[in-house]
């Protein structure tokens, strides 16, 4: 939050594997448009609840439970090429007091047989904020714990994902994400992930039933705030440190529902963490890095199990 709130608090969003980062539809895996027998508009929607909502292995909900929602309308321009645009919102819990995460996005989807693609641009609205910063004019007092925080820690990006998939069951991919600005800090961000995901052909479970393994593994190279987060020794702005999160995680389905479970880690250290996030709820913990010189630490960005169900349909075929 230092962003980022975390969020992308980090914030930034979609639910891809699990609920979980770029919130929800965010992650939704690339699909192929839809046969030639479908009509040319549809709309897609979903919604959720997670024990945390955690983005890009950090959490945007302070490690409290949160719920997400998506509305997606799309436009299949043929069999193999789709337009959509779309709104989510999730619940998180920012230092800056934020009301919520809200995001804007849209792209076009074209599919080359087994290789789905997906080019876009995702904003990250924070409304609601304050600004906490003892050292700038027109903000409140810094944090209780001495952690700054601007207003606004809104942001966007523009993404590229492909998934190729093998057959029904076995399918993976990779993505990239580029900021210019993260959380609105001044420092930009490149997040390059891959993912691999297998459905189990058959279960011994009743009629309808589902069951599926995933796994996420990606690297946030991050780059220096402008001077609102300085410290000592770094008075333009801090050098965030970059980090690589991963997550692997089960999941059931029936119908239109999914129940998925899924651990998530980081390598970044609890000083670290702290720098990035601006966690209100950091203790002194001796965590002394470069650019946390106070010694605060946060679990932020530490291991966490999530549970998370939530429900996808679209109009088309799910309420006809």
């Amino acid at each position: 939050m230092r962003k980022i709130g975390l969020t992308a608090i980090m914030g930034a969003g979609a639910l891809a594997l699990a609920l979980s980062g770029q919130a929800l539809a965010a992650d939704m895996p690339v699909k192929a448009a839809p046969a030639p027998a479908a009509p040319d508009w549809d709309i897609a929607f979903g919604g959720g609840i997670m024990s945390d909502y955690i983005f890009r292995g950090i959490t945007q909900s302070a490690h409290k439970p949160s719920v997400a929602a998506y509305f997606e309308p799309r436009y299949n321009i043929n069999p193999n090429l789709q337009l959509y645009v779309g709104f989510a919102g999730e619940s998180i819990d920012f230092p800056n007091h934020a009301a919520a995460e809200i995001d804007f996005y849209g792209g076009i989807r074209p599919t080359f047989g087994k290789l789905a693609l997906d080019f876009g641009v995702w904003y990250y609205w924070y409304p609601g904020g304050s600004c906490f910063n003892t050292g700038f004019a027109g903000c409140n007092a810094s944090l209780p714990n001495g952690n700054v925080i601007k207003a606004d820690l809104s942001f966007w990006e523009v993404y590229g994902k492909a998934t190729y998939n093998f057959s029904d069951a076995f399918s993976v991919g990779a993505s990239v994400n580029y900021s210019p600005s993260v959380l609105n800090s001044g420092a930009d961000g490149e997040y390059i992930a891959g993912f691999v995901k297998y459905v189990f052909p058959s279960v011994p479970l009743p009629t309808g039933w589902g069951a599926y393994v995933s796994a996420d593994v990606g690297h946030w190279f991050l780059g220096t705030s402008d001077n609102f987060y300085a410290v000592a020794g770094f008075p333009n702005g801090i050098p965030y440190k970059s980090y690589t999160t991963w997550d692997l995680g089960f999941g059931l389905t029936y119908k239109v529902f999914t129940l998925d479970l899924r651990y998530y880690d980081t390598d970044l250290n609890k000083g670290d963490c702290n720098a990035f996030t601006s966690d209100q709820t950091a203790r002194f913990t001796g965590s002394f890095t470069a650019i946390n010189p106070g010694g605060f630490g946060s679990n932020w960005c530490g291991a966490a199990f999530i549970v998370a169900g939530k429900f996808d349909l679209t109009a088309m075929a799910n309420l006809k």
